[in-house]
């Protein structure tokens, strides 16, 4: 038996990561795609939030956003970022660091034209990440932007998504007596194969 038979079976981590986020949705209670994104600012200093992954492909992790909040300024800054992606049901996480570039075209006109209206609606109305003198304030504005954009509104051209192309790739698993099972796939670019290590707890 090898060494990554089971949950860690394959050469392929994008697969592999598909795999789990299949399980997790069958187990987790709320939103088995939400990850936590960590990004840094100019002066190094870091930021984490939770956010969607809507998309798996096969080179890349897709999630949408607003371009002009806090986490597309420190990502366009430094083009890189990282998340992990964490499932209590099944004790196991994914973390994934590297280069990220824009989603802003007809893949995203769809991911938009697919959310629900008042979620469209509130993309045009959000200034994400500046500050807000009331929710009355925003709720005024929806209304606003409701009688402005109609039922059918565009994609903004301040909202699109982004493109995680992984140069490292950990998944780990919950193990007795906290000696977890730890593998890592790296390259140091995405054109470049993987280099597949298991990694001490």
């Amino acid at each position: 038996m090898s060494e990554r038979d089971g949950i860690f079976a394959g050469d392929d981590p994008i697969e592999i990561a598909r795999r789990w986020l299949a399980e997790a949705e069958k187990s987790e209670i709320n939103d088995p795609n939400a990850m936590a994104l960590a990004t840094c600012d100019a002066d190094g200093m870091p930021n984490v939030r939770m956010v969607l992954l809507k998309e798996i492909e096969d080179d890349a992790f897709v999630f949408y956003t607003n371009y002009e909040g806090t986490k597309a300024s420190e990502i366009e800054g430094a083009g890189k970022a990282a998340f992990v992606l964490h499932w209590k049901s099944l004790h196991r996480q994914i973390r994934v660091r590297g280069t990220v570039t824009r989603e802003d075209g007809p893949q995203a006109d769809a991911y938009y034209a697919s959310r629900s209206l008042q979620s469209r609606l509130g993309a045009w109305a959000s200034e994400q990440s500046r500050p807000l003198s009331s929710r009355g304030a925003l709720m005024a504005k929806v209304a606003k932007i409701t009688a402005e954009k109609g039922t059918a509104p565009k994609r903004p051209p301040f909202w699109g998504g982004y493109r995680i192309l992984p140069t490292e790739i950990e998944f780990w698993a919950d193990g007795a007596f906290r000696l977890h099972d730890r593998f890592q796939w790296r390259r140091k670019t995405a054109e470049k194969g993987w280099e597949i290590s298991r990694l001490n707890p």
